[in-house]
């Protein structure tokens, strides 16, 4: 596959070259792209393979992916955003900003506990249908109003996808401006970048065609089997209103309709030179901009939730600053200082304040546990560097 990658590299970072064609080996169908900024500026920029396997539409550089949770990092920066400006603290109560989540057990919820996947909300109590999680108002009452799964803040569990409407409802509250739209005016128009939360009408078709694996329904399948509740599954199915593994040949999030609507625990589409670029103005100054300064990094980027959760899982176990994915077993970055999301299926985006560097990796081909390419790749990578 190495002679079907484009773009290019500095000379150093040849390894990591050869790591993403390696992800290929085996997989004729998959696209994939890779971008790394070191210090604001491009080193790596490739990309390869298949864009859209029913009629071999190749992956572009600018073509754009689902990037699933990786859209909560991107979440998590505007919040951050919001405490440097003021605008938001993660201390207060989230009913200071959003009166009506007080209820049902909820009042003593704080900014922190919500971002940190310990607000009790991983999954809804009640099956839901995809109508339901394409409106924004119907979601955030279905949400302001459930009670909680465990007492918030006395332990965390993955919230998937309903991440995205707690945070995205606070950031609603505190601009006046719906998430996918401050991202347009906070993030993506400033950096020039292709990336949205909510895919406008005009980038409608641009996407690539997502294809997951067989390893990945066999887990959702055995998951379905357990007795219930099982609520990490319902975290991920929404009670229903998603497959299990958020993708078949024309539904979840290859439905056009998905993809339109501003669902931030999981609906982001970018390129993988948005992600680096993104990422890597969080910790220098990338493109003119720099979206939010090392004070508020280092506040947010400390650990709120580690260890086992709240539904037993085995490990390894994630870290989570506020809102932020960390380094840890789970997903090793490239220092132990580094910060960012990962995303289901294999995508990868993340910054690092002491190399200065910001890193995007999208594919289409979805990989469950056994997925090791942007793991990979990231080894090589720390390698170049030295």
């Amino acid at each position: 596959m190495s002679g079907d990658i484009s773009g290019s590299v500095e000379p150093r970072f040849e390894p990591v070259r050869a790591a993403f064609a390696a992800a290929f080996e085996g997989r004729p169908t998959m696209g994939a792209a890779l971008h790394v900024r070191l210090r604001g500026h491009p080193v790596v920029d490739l990309w390869g393979g298949v864009a859209d396997e029913r009629d071999g539409r190749p992956w572009q550089r600018d073509t754009p992916s689902v990037i699933f949770s990786c859209t909560k990092g991107l979440v998590s920066i505007l919040a951050a955003r919001l405490v440097e400006e003021g605008r938001l603290a993660y201390d207060a109560l989230v009913t200071n900003y959003w009166p009506r989540f007080g209820a049902t057990g909820k009042a003593g919820t704080t900014v922190a506990d919500l971002l940190s996947h310990r607000a009790g909300l991983s999954a809804p109590r009640d099956d839901l249908r995809f109508e339901d999680i394409l409106d924004w108002d119907r979601m955030v009452g279905i949400l302001a109003d459930q009670y909680p799964l465990w007492c918030p803040g006395t332990a965390y569990a993955y919230h998937a996808i309903t991440h995205g409407w707690l945070a995205g409802e606070l950031i609603r509250r505190g601009t006046g401006l719906t998430v996918g739209r401050y991202f347009d005016e906070a993030i993506a128009r400033p950096l020039g970048v292709d990336a949205w939360i909510g895919l406008p009408a005009a980038a409608r078709g641009r996407p690539a065609h997502l294809q997951v694996a067989a390893s990945i329904n066999e887990l959702w399948q055995d998951e379905a089997l357990k007795p219930g509740p099982n609520w990490p599954f319902r975290a991920m199915t929404m009670g229903g209103a998603l497959p299990a593994a958020l993708a078949t040949p024309e539904g979840g999030f290859n439905d056009p309709r998905l993809q339109a609507a501003e669902v931030p625990g999981a609906g982001g589409i970018a390129t993988a030179a948005a992600l680096a670029s993104i990422w890597s103005a969080t910790v220098t100054p990338t493109d003119g901009v720099r979206l939010i300064g090392p004070g508020v990094v280092d506040i947010a980027t400390r650990t709120q939730s580690e260890g086992p959760p709240f539904f037993p899982a085995e490990p390894p176990y994630a870290r989570w600053g506020m809102g932020f994915q960390l380094d840890s077993e789970a997903r090793r970055y490239l220092s132990p200082r580094s910060f960012g999301h990962d995303g289901a299926g294999g995508q990868v985006g993340f910054a690092d304040p002491e190399a200065q560097l910001g890193f995007g990796f999208v594919t289409n081909w979805m990989m469950g546990p056994e997925d090791t390419r942007a793991t990979r790749i990231i080894e090589a990578l720390r390698r170049a560097l030295g």
